[in-house]
């Protein structure tokens, strides 16, 4: 399979994705593709960590593990790849900008090859879910994030491409971050594991964790609402 192939692949299935529009649609896509969108959600995550730790060193370790997920999926997407690629997004793109649905003439700036929405969101549900260890926080956070990645899509804004390698990249970063902050977690303040029906294995409160999930939650219906509300003045 040559490279015409692959990219003639990714714009079929970006078609089949950017082909079916309608205006609540566009402007809910929009309202969830906004990263002030998810401040609640970034606010629920850290009185997750402050309510689940002891000591001022761990939230501090937590969080500042959060952060290098955040640095590392966007520094290498914004700063490395996507300059050294410069592969245009597909409403950029010379041979196929007018065959997608571009809403609001929105096109973006930078380049498309991979997707930093992609990675930073999977990056950070990958890192949270490996800490947390739950299974309904762990679906919300993924569906989270594959919700971002759609929006891009829809948004004619990357390739499937874009989104699969941000993804594994993303699942990486959050992966070895974990890593890094388990080891270094042992030596500020070794954790114990926890039976009980109220805490997660690493010991986070099911009550805090369902905190987040009801956040997220009530993320997705204010998205509706306003986009609703947009659409219908």
């Amino acid at each position: 399979m040559d490279i015409q192939t692959i990219i003639d692949i990714d714009r079929q299935l970006l078609g089949i994705i950017n082909g079916n529009h309608n205006m609540f649609l566009d402007t809910l896509m929009l309202t969830l593709t906004s990263g002030l969108m998810w401040i609640p959600l970034y606010v629920a995550l850290l009185y997750l960590v402050v309510k689940n730790n002891e000591t001022m060193g761990q939230i501090i370790l937590i969080m500042a593990c959060a952060a290098l997920c955040f640095f590392l999926t966007e520094f290498v997407t914004e700063g490395l790849v996507k300059p050294a690629v410069a592969r245009p997004r597909p409403g950029n793109d010379p041979e196929w900008m007018y065959m997608v649905h571009v809403v609001n003439d929105k096109r973006g700036l930078d380049h498309s090859f991979f997707s930093a929405h992609a990675a930073n969101t999977f990056g950070i549900a990958m890192f949270f879910c490996l800490l947390v260890r739950n299974s309904v926080f762990s679906f919300m956070m993924v569906t989270w994030s594959l919700i971002n990645c759609y929006t891009r899509l829809y948004l004619a804004m990357h390739y499937p491409s874009d989104i699969l390698t941000g993804l594994l990249y993303g699942a990486v970063v959050g992966s070895v971050v974990y890593l890094i902050c388990r080891v270094m977690s042992r030596v500020i303040a070794p954790k114990q594991q926890f039976v009980s029906s109220q805490y997660t294995s690493t010991g986070y409160s099911l009550a805090d964790v369902d905190v987040v999930v009801c956040v997220l939650v009530f993320s997705y219906l204010a998205a509706i609402i306003i986009s609703l509300t947009m659409h219908y003045s």
